[in-house]
């Protein structure tokens, strides 16, 4: 990660630019493996930042500046966005970096800030639901795929993932 960017937790008042962050990211690089119909659903309920998650104290960004837009975001919480899991178990939430930032080591400075917290929180395990998209990064940072899963994002709404985990 560049010397000029800094990893920091976020607060509500960060919920309008992570959906701006969102918003330019997810369409562009989830484009390549998922079906213009399944984005068209989808794309409306994973480009929207989650306020309780945003005040959670286990999720971040990363900003050039103080004050800056933020460039990447990503963190994890101990309970499940989706089952119930093993007491030790934590999720990563919504990790994402900007286009124009990708390939800088951002998201990856946020999984090894997550990793470190998580662990100190107690944790023995993450979970990640990984995109299509993102299972590569996720396996380069010491995740393996279980297996294929469809989110149900609403009804009517299924997204196919990669359920992967990690042990800490």
């Amino acid at each position: 990660m560049a010397k000029n960017m800094r990893i920091r937790r976020t607060i509500a008042t960060d919920l309008e630019p992570l959906n701006r962050l969102f918003a330019e990211s997810y369409p562009v690089f989830l484009a390549a493996d998922y079906a213009p119909e399944v984005l068209e659903c989808a794309l409306p309920l994973i480009t929207r930042a989650n306020p309780v998650l945003l005040e959670s104290g286990s999720y971040y960004l990363v900003e050039r500046q103080k004050g800056g837009a933020p460039l990447a975001a990503g963190g994890w919480t101990a309970q499940s966005p989706h089952q119930p899991e093993p007491a030790g178990t934590g999720h990563v939430r919504h990790l994402v970096t900007h286009p124009q930032a990708a390939r800088q080591g951002l998201a990856a400075a946020i999984m090894r800030h997550s990793f470190e917290e998580a662990r100190a929180a107690g944790l023995t395990h993450l979970v990640a639901l990984s995109t299509l998209t993102a299972v590569p990064f996720y396996a380069a940072m010491g995740f393996a795929a279980e297996r294929e899963e469809i989110v149900a994002m609403a009804p009517e709404v299924s997204f196919p993932a990669v359920r992967m985990v990690r042990a800490l």
